[in-house]
């Protein structure tokens, strides 16, 4: 079971100001408000930005990529439009991904970091 997932970002206020309106599109809300991390979740923190304890840059890692559940297509589509308005790039549109499976509806962005994410639903429409 996974407690929590942490990406990098090298810009905190930047970050914010991306996943601020994806976290809440989704219903987390932001649970603290650190000058090196941005902390969201329903009660406690499930998904956080933060910059590297090491002191070295962020890097986004190739391969990976964070996936978050949605509760119906519009929920994707809007998840993806948002994380075009708030600085992200488009890394697949919304649509069937039928490789995965009939209903699987995702779409997928990088966000400012370059940090790959995705919002999924099985839900028909």
């Amino acid at each position: 079971m996974i407690h929590h997932v942490s990406i990098g970002t090298n810009d905190i206020a930047r970050a914010r100001a991306f996943y601020d309106p994806l976290m809440a599109l989704l219903g987390f809300r932001s649970l603290s408000n650190h000058a090196a991390s941005c902390d969201y979740g329903i009660a406690e923190i499930q998904f956080s930005v933060e910059t590297p304890v090491d002191g070295r840059p962020a890097s986004a890692g190739n391969g990976v990529h964070i996936c978050f559940q949605a509760l119906d297509r519009s929920m994707v589509r809007e998840f993806h439009r948002l994380a075009l308005a708030h600085g992200g790039t488009d890394a697949g549109e919304p649509g069937i991904r039928a490789q995965y499976d009939a209903h699987y509806y995702g779409a997928f962005a990088l966000d400012p970091d370059g940090n790959k994410i995705e919002a999924v639903t099985f839900a028909a429409e």
